[in-house]
């Protein structure tokens, strides 16, 4: 069994079609979605347009869950004000119909930050500037509490990860498609799984993209601070929403 795992689009469809190319070159029984998905003043519209159509098992992320509540649970970001204006009512029903949670055959648990929270990274601390704070092994191990899955899935901090708990659990962060904030390379992230054996694996991918037409969008809607991100991959989280 293989399957795709994508998360945080943040509304960059340049770069979703170019990592849904590389996933159909890669062959997978399955893509599945970790939420932030149209938050990004680059192509909201289209990019919900697209993953509504591919209807992937898809969690909610703190972005999505902001938009989809009319902004009352966040502090009116700009990009997500931008973003929500833009949104039709059926991509705020979609949104409004995400789990928070949800697992695949009993196999793979999905979540955007921890199992109990969209906000709280799991594999990384937060960000200063550029850099990120590693979470020692109790607290990592202590999120995966009584949860029974071979392969537990996060995303939210946009920093590719791959851990496996002493009892034998993958946790897997897979990075950002949309947006990278510390490595230096704008290329999109996903991760693939893989189930030999019983025995789950897992891969981190960077795919390249017309990343200079990603940047001239976020300039064209009026968030020019987004372009080093998108053009770089080394700017920091700090202000970009």
């Amino acid at each position: 069994m293989r399957i795709a795992v994508i998360s945080d689009v943040h509304g960059n469809r340049l770069a979703l079609e170019a990592v849904e190319a590389s996933i159909a070159m890669v062959g997978v029984d399955a893509t599945i979605n970790l939420g932030d998905l149209f938050a990004g003043p680059l192509d909201p519209v289209g990019t919900a347009d697209l993953l509504i159509e591919r209807n992937y098992p898809t969690v909610i992320g703190n972005h999505d869950r902001y938009i989809a509540d009319g902004l009352r649970s966040s502090s009116k970001a700009p990009v997500d004000a931008f973003v929500s204006e833009r949104l039709r009512p059926v991509h705020l029903d979609y949104l409004r119909s995400l789990p928070a949670t949800r697992d695949i055959e009993g196999e793979v648990f999905l979540c955007h930050g921890t199992p109990d929270s969209d906000e709280e990274p799991w594999l990384d601390g937060w960000w200063s500037d550029r850099t990120v704070t590693m979470p020692g092994e109790a607290s990592v191990t202590a999120k995966a509490e009584g949860l029974d899955f071979p392969v537990l899935l996060c995303g939210h901090t946009h920093v590719s990860r791959i851990v496996r708990l002493r009892d034998g659990r993958l946790v897997v962060n897979p990075g950002s498609v949309g947006l990278q904030f510390n490595y230096g390379a704008p290329d999109a992230r996903y991760a693939v799984l893989e189930r030999h054996g019983g025995q789950w694996s897992a891969s981190i991918r960077a795919v390249p993209y017309d990343f200079e037409a990603a940047a001239q969008q976020v300039i064209a809607n009026g968030f020019p601070h987004w372009a080093e991100a998108i053009r770089t991959g080394w700017a920091s989280a700090i202000g970009l929403f």
